[in-house]
């Protein structure tokens, strides 16, 4: 039996869920792209990891206490960008509270789970609108439709989450909320 994949990240709240999913559903319909549908929006912190079903309480009890460490920050969403030719994105503020979470939850896991990351690409942080199914051909003009939008909001970061790959969409198992108090960094 394969152990399932799992992925850690941060949630929007509900208002801008539905705004991004707004955009995902129109890169589905205008430009074929639907597989950004299969995940609520979200801010990767570490990416899709394979884990033993039977595991997966070790997991809540790394992540809960984690958390608790933390403090909540804002981190703004600025219009649209891409990883040309075949990923459309909600900007992420470049913020040093993002990266610096990103990276203790990265070495934090590694240190007690042994899990390690294992993307060979540095930590951009993003919300993907259009990937994977965006065909080279059509990226020109979603990218033409996107890039021409205004898209500016404030997220309040105050939790992890937890997602679980249902075997056809990621689902949410558990946001770990950050403490008011955390330490942070």
């Amino acid at each position: 039996m394969t152990s399932p994949l799992f992925f850690i990240a941060l949630l929007p709240d509900e208002v801008i869920q539905k705004e991004v999913t707004q955009f995902k559903e129109y890169a589905a319909k205008h430009f074929r792209s639907s597989r950004a549908l299969r995940s609520p929006p979200h801010i990767t912190l570490i990416p899709p990891f394979k884990w033993p079903e039977e595991r997966v309480g070790e997991l809540y009890a790394v992540l809960e206490p984690f958390a608790a460490e933390e403090y909540p920050f804002q981190l703004g969403l600025d219009n649209f960008n891409s990883f040309a030719p075949r990923v459309i994105f909600v900007d992420v503020e470049k913020k040093a509270e993002l990266y610096g979470l990103q990276s203790r939850l990265e070495a934090y896991l590694e240190v007690r789970l042994d899990l390690k990351n294992k993307s060979h690409h540095a930590y951009h942080p993003h919300m993907t609108v259009a990937f994977k199914d965006l065909r080279r051909s059509v990226f020109p003009e979603a990218w033409v439709y996107f890039s021409k939008l205004k898209y500016k909001r404030a997220i309040e970061v105050n939790a992890v989450a937890l997602l679980q790959h249902s075997g056809a969409r990621w689902e949410v198992l558990h946001e770990f909320v950050f403490e008011e108090m955390g330490k942070g960094f």
